[in-house]
Parts: C-alpha cells; sequence; structure tokens
C-alpha cells in the first residue's frame, strides 16, 4: 500500500508541474496573438492621413463620410463623390445643385450647434471663417486662403484633403484639354483681338470682374485668354471686382458681355439708353447667365460654364 500511494503521488506531483510548465507558455501566445487580430481593425475604424494645409499639418480621415463645407468648395467636394452634410447659404441658392444637396443642411460657422447635431467628420472652410478653434473641436478642420491657388490647382488640393488627388488631377487634366479645344474655336470665329466683359448687377450695385472672381471670369480669361477691356485691366485684376456706375459702364463693356444676372434684383439699367447703345447689345453680343448658378468655380460649374461659352459664343450645346 505504501509504494502504491507512494506511486500515486509522485504521477500527481508529475501532471501539476507539467500543468504549470504549460500554462505561461499559452497565456504568452495569447497576448502574443492579441494585437495582430486587434490592430488592424482599429486602424480601419479610425484611419487617418495628414494634410499639409497653409496653417500647418491636419490630420482627416483617409475616407471622409461627412462633409461640411463653409466656403465655396462644395462643387469640388460633389465632383469628388465625397458625401456632405452641411453647405453654406451660396450653395443651397445654385439651382444646379439642388439635386445632389436636397438633403443636406444649410449652416454658418455662427451655428455651432447645428454644426454639431450633423457630427461632422470633416470641416472645410475659408481662412477667416468666424470661430475657428470651436469649429476644430467638432472635426479636423482645414482652411484656405481664396486666391492663393488657382482654380485648378484649387481642385488637386481639395483632393488630397479628401485622399483623392489622383481623381481630382485626371479632371483638370481633361478640362484643361476641352478649354484649350474650345478657345480655339472661339477665337477662330470672334478673332484674336476681341474683347470680353463679365458684368454682374449685384444689389443694385454694377460690377465688373477680373480673373479670378467666379462667373467664368477663370475659363474666359486664365484658361482661353481672350482679351479684356483696358479698363477692366486696369481697376479689377488686382481685387477681383470693380464697382462702376452706369454712366461709365460703356467703357468697361467688351466686344462681348457676359451678363451675370439675377432676375429677382432690379434690372432696369438694362432699359436705358447708356445700355441699349452699348456695341455688345446692339451686336446681340449680351450673353445673360442666371447669377446663382454661375457663382462658383468648382468643377460642376466650371462644366456649365465651359458648356454655356461653347452654346452662346459659338451656338453649340
Amino acid at each position: 500500500m505504501k509504494k502504491m500511494w507512494f506511486t500515486l503521488t509522485i504521477i500527481f506531483v508529475f501532471i501539476l508541474s507539467a500543468c504549470g510548465s504549460q500554462q505561461p507558455e499559452e497565456r504568452n501566445n495569447a497576448s502574443s496573438a492579441s494585437p495582430k487580430t486587434e490592430a488592424p481593425t482599429q486602424e480601419a475604424k479610425t484611419g487617418t492621413i495628414t494634410y499639409q494645409s497653409e496653417t500647418g499639418p491636419v490630420e482627416v480621415p483617409a475616407d471622409p463620410k461627412r462633409v461640411v463645407v463653409l466656403a465655396s468648395y462644395a462643387g469640388n467636394v460633389m465632383a469628388l463623390n465625397v458625401n456632405l452634410v452641411g453647405v453654406d447659404a451660396w450653395a443651397k441658392k445654385n439651382p444646379r445643385f439642388n439635386d445632389k444637396l436636397k438633403d443636406v443642411a444649410e449652416v454658418s460657422e455662427e451655428n455651432i450647434e447645428k454644426l454639431i447635431e450633423l457630427d461632422p467628420d470633416l470641416i472645410l472652410a475659408l481662412s477667416d471663417v468666424k470661430n475657428l478653434d470651436k469649429l476644430k473641436q467638432i472635426a479636423p478642420t482645414v482652411t484656405f486662403t481664396y486666391g492663393k491657388l488657382d482654380y485648378l490647382s484649387q481642385h488637386v488640393e481639395i483632393g488630397k484633403v479628401l485622399n483623392k488627388e489622383k481623381e481630382a488631377q485626371a479632371w483638370v487634366d481633361d478640362f484643361k484639354k476641352r478649354m484649350e479645344e474650345t478657345e480655339r474655336k472661339i477665337k477662330a470665329k470672334i478673332g484674336d483681338n476681341a474683347t470680353v466683359s463679365v458684368i454682374e448687377n449685384f444689389d443694385k450695385q454694377l460690377y465688373v470682374y477680373g480673373d479670378n472672381w467666379g462667373r467664368g471670369t477663370e475659363i474666359l480669361f486664365q484658361g482661353m485668354k481672350l482679351n479684356m477691356p483696358e479698363k477692366v485691366k486696369e481697376t479689377a485684376l488686382k481685387e477681383g471686382y470693380f464697382a462702376l456706375s452706369l454712366e461709365v459702364l460703356p467703357q468697361f463693356a467688351g466686344d462681348y458681355v457676359i451678363l451675370s444676372k439675377n432676375k429677382d434684383t432690379d434690372n432696369s439699367f438694362q432699359e436705358t439708353e447708356t445700355y441699349k447703345n452699348m456695341p455688345a447689345v446692339k451686336n446681340n453680343h449680351v450673353f445673360e447667365a442666371n447669377m446663382n448658378e454661375f457663382y462658383f468655380n468648382d468643377p460642376l460649374t466650371l462644366e456649365y460654364q465651359l458648356s454655356f461659352f461653347s452654346e452662346h459664343f459659338l451656338g453649340k450645346k
């Protein structure tokens, strides 16, 4: 019996020692395997890229899903098929954006509570936006100085923020080719020396525009290199626009006039003799555009503007 108990005791001790020697190894295997399975999942949920903005690096979503635009860049975001949850009042006014922005909220930098409600994962704004510190607390915020980049480079830059630089650059390259072709055809029809003006009646004040203030100016003067009257060069190029009176309007009107027009405002200036006697009016060279459709210089608006110029200068739709 003693021998049997002794043998059983030895076997029992051996089993305990074997279990004790295996347990730490199993725990180590489990702990070393755990990060390998969890880390990629976590990275996928919080995937970010670093965008080098005007004010320094900003960590932004690699695949943004809820973007708010507090500037004139809503069309850039839509052109790159990125979801918008909030835009400013000007974008909502554009009838060409109606379908795309039907379910998108109208917001401003002053309505912080509304912005928090929208729960954006990225905010785009201008450099002079109000409440910038508060916006940064809501979501990563990238700002741009209007006019610091030309209109096409601006789209590529927004493409970088949205992690879609290749798509943005591809559109720019294609659009440049189409502008060059349209330029060649327009100059062949109107001549190399013909002048073009872009004029708008905004809030009962007449304005003439330079080459970087929307309303098709970028395409006409930067892209297609059409001529503007000397008076426009002298007054509107630096600031982008120049306010003028009806009496001097003929001095700023080119051989062709693009009239950015709001039908809901007072356009009685068009009934005056001063206006009617301008050569562009007499020659039927005034092309009226809907101000709210023509306002921006994003890809969606630029596509429409190029089509508008092709139709009105060349008679092609």
